[in-house]
């Protein structure tokens, strides 16, 4: 598709007085003034700039300044069916899709604009997550897992809370789901205990709507995403007009949230990734570049990722190189591998 580019006519300046003539009109002022005398006028105030509202960093929409003050809250959700509906997940502005062992997948989400009172279910690291969220600060919280990966977290700039390793109650075992299943994490409330730390940077650009993001603007109508993170693991994303987002889906059901509701996004980034499978846990590979897909009211833009080290934001750009700005609302991106039967489709 070629992107029409709109130029705006050049305006001439007025021409300005030469300086002869400025000086000679001063002298005829000041001329005046010795004759009748003047009355000089009281300096007069500068308009005020009024200040550009406050957005917030990880959702793109506006909020009160003094509600960003506190950092954001990383934690690692199941995925298993046993898992589902997950807790709180509704309400994340970010949700990564990483591919685990078995095909299955996992989620770190996200929260910081509007973080609830609980999630879950809480599992265990990966080693991927360090890249993954190292940018982000704050603080991430996860069930435990395998010495190593626990250690390559805890050397990121980012505060761990462990399951396995607190006693200090800010996670709970519940009754209605089966082990290991049943950790909820209190997620206001940590957030509470670590209000010093600082806020999020903000990690995608954002359209100040959702008609003029990048993808509205110069993607393809695309009524549905499917993303499939192994021979057993299939997503959807189907565009929904009426409610201005993408309905998920997971192999072939609707997915829901604790609620009953459908699980919702805003934005739907796909990231086209390596995966090492070297060892018994796949690692994905998020330094360096790759192909993307970024779907935003119902029309999808090709694109390229770019995260340049662990501690780098991604960055979305077009076929042109420039940055392609997402519209205001909660995002998932899903981290698609490109081998082990890792597929995109884009559905008309």
């Amino acid at each position: 598709m070629t992107a029409l580019r709109m130029t705006t006519p050049v305006r001439r300046p007025r021409s300005r007085r030469t300086g002869s003539h400025a000086w000679a009109a001063a002298v005829l002022i000041g001329a005046a003034c010795v004759l009748t005398g003047c009355v000089t006028a009281p300096p007069t105030e500068p308009t005020p700039t009024a200040a550009a509202p406050a957005v917030a960093p990880l959702r793109g929409t506006p909020i009160d300044p003094a509600d960003a003050e506190h950092p954001s809250l990383a934690v690692k959700i199941d995925n298993l069916p046993a898992a589902r509906p997950q807790i709180g997940l509704e309400r994340s502005d970010l949700v990564f899709e990483e591919l685990v062992e078995g095909g299955l997948t996992r989620y770190a989400a996200l929260w910081h604009s509007d973080v609830p009172d609980d999630v879950g279910p809480v599992r265990s690291i990966r080693p991927m997550d360090p890249d993954l969220l190292s940018p982000f600060g704050g603080i991430v919280a996860y069930s435990g897992g395998q010495p190593q990966f626990i250690e390559a977290m805890q050397n990121t700039p980012v505060l761990n809370v462990i399951f396995d390793q607190d006693d200090s109650g800010i996670f709970r075992r519940v009754d209605d789901r089966e082990s290991p299943q049943d950790v909820v994490l209190s997620a206001a409330e940590v957030v509470d205990r670590h209000a010093d730390l600082a806020p999020p940077e903000r990690q995608f650009d954002y359209a100040d709507s959702a008609a003029s993001a990048g993808a509205a603007t110069a993607g393809e109508a695309a009524g549905t995403i499917v993303t499939r993170f192994s021979d057993s693991s299939e997503r959807s994303w189907t565009w929904d007009p009426a409610g201005s987002a993408y309905l998920r889906g997971q192999d072939g059901a609707p997915d829901l949230d604790a609620g009953g509701g459908r699980l919702v996004a805003t934005n739907v980034v796909v990231l086209s990734v390596g995966v090492d499978r070297s060892t018994d846990v796949p690692r994905t590979i998020l330094e360096g570049t790759g192909q993307a897909w970024v779907s935003t009211n119902g029309s999808t833009l090709p694109a390229t990722w770019t995260k340049d080290a662990p501690a780098a934001p991604i960055k979305l750009t077009d076929a042109d190189g420039a940055a392609i700005e997402l519209a205001p609302g909660n995002t998932w991106i899903e981290l698609v591998p490109t081998d082990g039967g890792g597929a995109v489709e884009i559905l008309p």
